[in-house]
């Protein structure tokens, strides 16, 4: 991250000369003083002038956590599908971690799903690969469609308290 500072009382602001990026060289502004910084597929920034930010995110990617306490379901994503017929394939990543064991587990699935822009469908079967420490064997992650959306569920292990962190990256046409 690059940062301006302004040292003393009644010395000039310095101004941002040039940006470097991982690969390529220096980048310098051109006569308006901007530099801009161009996405391509799969990638958006986000400028905030009021905080002086630019944020890059992967579009259709989402992270989030939960917990579950017993052999109780928590939500972890919910992906709202949209008012137009689309046909989506959804690919998750899924992790697990009991700590008393201690004990984890991981799973990637991947799913094809469908809106008619008012009811989500599960087309066919998910494809699914986990790995489980032998404490968790019961705990699990499913893709389920409610509503107009599809959810990525999870299922916790009786008497025992799972954290859990997905992600989820998704293509639509």
């Amino acid at each position: 991250m690059s940062q301006i500072a302004k040292l003393f009382e009644g010395t000039p602001a310095p101004s941002a000369e040039t940006l470097t990026g991982d690969i390529g060289g220096p980048i310098n502004p051109d006569g308006a003083l901007n530099i801009s910084l161009l996405t391509g597929d799969g990638l958006t920034s986000t400028g905030v002038p009021a905080t002086h930010t630019i944020t890059f995110s992967l579009d259709g990617f989402i992270k989030s956590t939960g917990q579950t306490i017993g052999a109780v379901t928590a939500d972890v994503i919910t992906l709202n599908l949209g008012a137009t017929p689309t046909t989506y394939i959804i690919e998750a990543k899924v992790a697990s971690f009991e700590s008393t064991t201690p004990a984890g587990s991981g799973s990637n699935l991947i799913c094809v799903a469908r809106t008619t822009g008012a009811a989500a469908s599960v087309v066919g079967i998910e494809d699914k690969y986990v790995a489980e420490d032998a404490a968790i064997v019961g705990g699990d992650a499913n893709f389920v469609a409610v509503g107009n959306t599809i959810i990525l569920r999870v299922t916790g292990v009786a008497a025992l308290t799972l954290n859990w962190v997905a992600t989820t990256s998704s293509l639509a046409v």
